[in-house]
């Protein structure tokens, strides 16, 4: 099969957009947690998320804007950003030969509510003939490609949490069977909403830590109590290896491996001892072609919620074996906050980073460890580690799972 690389990466997350300040805010152990903005939260139990504060109406166009739900708006913005990290042109990207597979968890919530508001106090008949494409999952995908004129292979993939991570495996397996040589792949997630923050605090699933917002996401540690809902989207360009070396393109990381799988146990939690996870870490190594031995370094589902952190790290434990005790493992959820859909293309862009860069994320918040989970979490400071294969971990409500392998990119 053919080698894919990654030669451009779009972040857009409440650490920092763009590439550079995305790797600035993990080095730094920069948080992006705060008290919600974009609606009275004040009702509710938790009133904090990872909220993307910048000013984006430079980044599109505003009447544009209009027409499109928030987590189309922050895919196109990242992928304008992919594409011009990558340093494609319109006429090397137009074509057959390029695609999307750009995912989300829950679409256009925000516009949904909104228009639901409209129905119910001026009638269904008051509803924006715009609801339908503002709403439906596939539009990231479609209007990138509608931009930039991408007429390959095109799909959307919605898998809750695992999304980022599934829609680049499926662009990843889609260059190596030869059906494209570029595509525009990762997710987009813009839930910051009422809906969600009162459904997801009402399963007890959020963190309440309200007077320390920073501090809230707290993966692994003994007092963690629930995860900290963050928006963004990660976009990437995949590339296959020769297109790419035939235009000098520069290569962030080579993708090598992925892998999916079913807890088949429960709607939201984990299988014990992360059974459905072990199944997905050891397929993606053996799509890899590489021993748990050669992977240095995890960059872990690590919601900070009590029974995904005790699975997970049960299920590395058993994948890895006594190397588990060597690798390197950390959460950037502890600073990002759990952007769903867009959470594991967001990781992949930290993971490249880290190998390319030879800088390990950190796990912040790391002051109270939890004993029953013994891994090297890298507590609170970013760490200089050169790594040859690292891992990214996507788990889902609904258990389904994601895993990658990336593998350090050497000239």
């Amino acid at each position: 099969m053919k080698r894919v690389v990654i030669t451009g990466m779009g972040p857009v997350t409440p650490i920092g957009i763009g590439e550079a300040a995305f790797a600035e805010g993990q080095r730094t152990g920069k948080s992006g947690i705060g008290r919600i903005t974009r609606f009275d939260a004040e009702k509710f139990p938790c009133r904090i998320a990872g909220e993307i504060h910048e000013d984006l109406s430079g980044r599109i166009d505003a009447r544009e804007a209009k027409r499109l739900d928030r987590f189309v708006q922050l895919a196109l913005i990242g992928a304008d950003l992919a594409i011009a990290d990558s340093g494609l042109t319109d006429s090397e990207l137009r074509g057959e030969h390029s695609g999307t597979i750009i995912g989300t968890g829950v679409g256009g919530m925000e516009t949904w509510e909104e228009q639901s508001g409209v129905a119910h106090s001026r009638g269904s008949s008051r509803v924006s003939p715009m609801f339908i494409p503002m709403i439906i999952c596939n539009m990231a995908s479609g209007h990138v490609a509608m931009r930039y004129g991408l007429t390959g292979p095109s799909s959307t993939v919605v898998t809750a949490c695992a999304t980022g991570s599934g829609a680049i495996g499926d662009a990843l397996r889609t260059i190596q069977l030869g059906l494209a040589d570029i595509m525009l792949t990762g997710g987009s997630e813009a839930a910051i909403t009422s809906f969600s923050i009162g459904s997801f605090g009402n399963m007890k699933a959020l963190s309440t830590r309200n007077d320390d917002p920073t501090t809230a996401s707290r993966p692994f540690t003994a007092s963690r109590d629930g995860f900290v809902l963050g928006e963004g989207a990660g976009i990437l360009v995949l590339e296959e290896l020769e297109h790419a070396l035939a235009r000098g393109a520069r290569i962030h990381a080579e993708l090598v491996g992925y892998a999916t799988s079913a807890d088949a146990y429960h709607i939201t939690m984990p299988a014990p001892e992360g059974r459905g996870a072990q199944v997905a870490m050891r397929a993606a190594l053996k799509s890899a072609g590489i021993t748990p031995e050669q992977v240095g370094y995890i960059n872990a589902h690590g919601t900070s919620t009590p029974a995904n952190d005790l699975n997970e790290t049960l299920a590395i434990q058993a994948v890895y074996g006594e190397h588990a005790s060597k690798l390197a493992v950390s959460s950037t959820k502890s600073m990002t906050g759990h952007l769903l859909g867009a959470a594991g293309a967001i990781e992949a862009i930290a993971v490249a980073q880290a190998l390319r860069d030879g800088i390990l994320p950190p796990t912040m918040n790391y002051n109270d460890p939890d004993p029953a989970l013994k891994l090297d979490f890298i507590p609170n400071v970013a760490r200089e580690q050169q790594v040859d294969y690292a891992m990214s971990n996507s788990f889902a409500f609904g258990g389904q799972n994601a895993v990658l392998v990336l593998k350090r990119w050497v000239d």
